[in-house]
């Protein structure tokens, strides 16, 4: 391929790219989204917590 022709390839697929690039925003997630993945964690970690050692009775 000619030198010239590959580089106005590229720089018309280079504008193409970055005009997709450009119409693409995330999504910001809202309030109930983030307090409900909030309070998920807040229950993993709870439900990991080890359990409170037994007490066994001693003898003198």
């Amino acid at each position: 391929m000619h030198s010239d022709v590959h580089h106005l390839l590229h720089t018309y697929r280079a504008a193409e790219l970055h005009d997709a690039a450009a119409e693409f925003r995330p999504v910001r997630p809202g309030l109930r989204h983030r307090m409900g993945w909030t309070m998920v964690e807040l229950g993993l970690r709870l439900a990991q917590s080890r359990p409170h050692p037994v007490r066994t009775a001693r003898t003198a």
